[in-house]
């Protein structure tokens, strides 16, 4: 039984989707849908405003090199690139080619191993797409940024150069900070972010934090006074329900808790969203997750023995064979060229508040 008959580019990306409709959403992708574009040009990649994102000067290694003139120009195609492969290796090809037919168990135990790992390849390539999106939310600083660093290579995005974003879109609580229940006023602070962005025309429906800075919201006595009064016994249990149901009916807001976790390249588990701060929404999409043209999506057609499927926004999924010294292996390869946009970052607003 010929390997390439019953896993190839198109069986993996089916595989992945299958999959895919088994695990929890990525949020970023309501805010922040997928889109295709020809090409890598980071230039047609806009932040607010119509502005071009900064690429920064940094250890870039393989990418071009930047060059200064009257700020920092782009040289060359800047949108990041990600790439990695695993492979079928000789035992895996042996199991297979003892199948001789659909009922046979070494077929099926063989190809749970081969597409666990390749579901696990795509769902990586899935990761970095959603890192971006809620780096780009969270505004570390104050600034809306991307940046990812693997291998020695680091990609570093600038969404907020002129600092119009940090002093307009973000406060950071010194004071009365959220983690000492006694003096913190979170609905204040939420109020006062939810004004100045309606004095802008912006309607904020959402707020989005983890579950610790959820939690803050449970312990504060000015969350507890609120529903203290709206009780008729005297005294309420501080549920998550009662909290954003108090959120909900003072400041016409709906909480979204997000607690999804992934794994950085150096094996250190990751949230998604930090601790400490929170992100206030309108309804709507807030720019794009686009996917620029791989090398693999490019070369189809033009390498003999290599199949390409496209999966999900634009994650290239690539097959083929290889022979090295007589060992004969069978690799798969999940790459894609990823950057968001961000044309509606004045529509948001960030608190730090710890």
């Amino acid at each position: 039984m010929l390997i390439d008959k019953i896993v190839n580019a198109n069986s993996v990306a089916y595989s992945a989707t299958e999959a895919a409709s088994n695990r929890i959403p990525f949020l970023g992708l309501s805010f922040f849908p997928d889109e295709k574009k020809a090409g890598i040009d980071l230039r047609w990649i806009k932040s607010h405003k119509g502005v071009t994102p900064i690429l920064a000067p940094s250890n870039f290694d393989a990418l071009p090199v930047l060059k200064s003139r009257e700020g920092i120009k782009i040289e060359n195609t800047e949108m990041p690139f990600f790439r990695e492969s695993l492979q079928v290796t000789e035992r895996d090809l042996i199991e297979i080619g003892r199948a001789e037919d659909s009922s046979d168990p070494y077929l099926a135990a063989a190809l749970r191993n081969v597409y666990d790992d390749t579901n696990n390849l795509v769902a990586s390539a899935e990761v970095v797409g959603e890192v971006m999106r809620m780096q780009l939310l969270a505004a570390a600083g104050g600034h809306p940024s991307i940046g990812i660093q693997a291998d020695g290579v680091t990609y570093a995005y600038n969404y907020d150069p002129d600092g119009a974003y940090a002093s307009n879109n973000y406060v950071a609580i010194t004071g009365n900070t959220w983690d000492n229940p006694t003096t913190a006023t979170p609905i204040d602070d939420l109020q006062a972010a939810i004004t100045a962005q309606a004095n802008k025309g912006v309607k904020i429906s959402y707020v989005l934090m983890n579950s610790v800075t959820f939690g803050y919201l449970r312990k504060s006595d000015q969350v507890k006074s609120l529903a203290l009064t709206t009780n008729a016994a005297g005294t309420i249990f501080m549920t998550d329900a009662v909290v954003t149901t108090i959120l909900r009916d003072t400041l016409g807001i709906e909480v979204i808790v997000y607690d999804k976790v992934y794994t950085d390249a150096a094996g250190t588990q990751q949230k998604f969203y930090p601790d400490n701060q929170v992100t206030l929404l309108p309804e709507g999409t807030l720019g794009k997750t686009w996917y620029g043209t791989t090398p693999a999506e490019r070369s189809v057609g033009q390498v003999t023995n290599a199949q390409t499927a496209i999966y999900g926004g634009g994650i290239a999924i690539t097959t083929e064979p290889e022979i090295r010294s007589g060992v004969y292996k069978f690799v798969t390869t999940a790459s894609e060229i990823v950057l968001p946009s961000y044309e509606n970052m004045d529509s948001t607003y960030v608190i730090k508040v710890k």
